[in-house]
């Protein structure tokens, strides 16, 4: 997502991970950082997934309390591996990670016969999420 498509999930994502972390542990390695957990970042990649969904389609939203559950969660993991809170707000506003993660927003869509530039597809894809109760159908709801 480009800073001019920052969406209020997205905020609170980077707010949550960003602030809430806390340091401690043994600092992580320069080397391997943030973008090699995978885990973590398959999470944030389901947020950026159902945060672009529920930006383009009308009739699904977020579940707020839970997506901010999901995200202490993701947080929880990131300080038990000893991250930092500088190191947190680094990864999340970096441009070329969040250039990164568009990439892998947007082949998650393709993959399902979705495009990030056709809303009628996303919404399909949004409520079939939700329907198979996937994390990203999780975080979504139908109005």
């Amino acid at each position: 997502m480009t800073r001019h498509e920052t969406s209020p999930m997205h905020r609170t994502v980077a707010l949550i991970l960003g602030l809430a972390v806390a340091g401690g542990g043994a600092a992580a390695s320069a080397e391997s950082g943030l973008q090699a957990e995978t885990d973590i970042n398959a999470g944030l990649l389901d947020l950026a997934v159902a945060d672009k969904i529920r930006r383009e389609c009308g009739n699904i939203g977020t579940r707020f309390f839970r997506a901010q559950s999901y995200v202490n969660d993701l947080k929880k993991m990131a300080e038990k591996r000893g991250y930092s809170r500088d190191e947190i707000d680094a990864y999340i506003n970096n441009d070329v990670e969040e250039a990164k993660m568009r990439e892998k927003r947007n082949a998650y869509f393709e993959a399902r016969g979705a495009s990030n530039l056709d809303a009628a597809s996303l919404c399909v894809l949004g409520r079939a999420e939700i329907a198979q109760g996937s994390r990203i159908g999780r975080l979504l709801k139908a109005k």
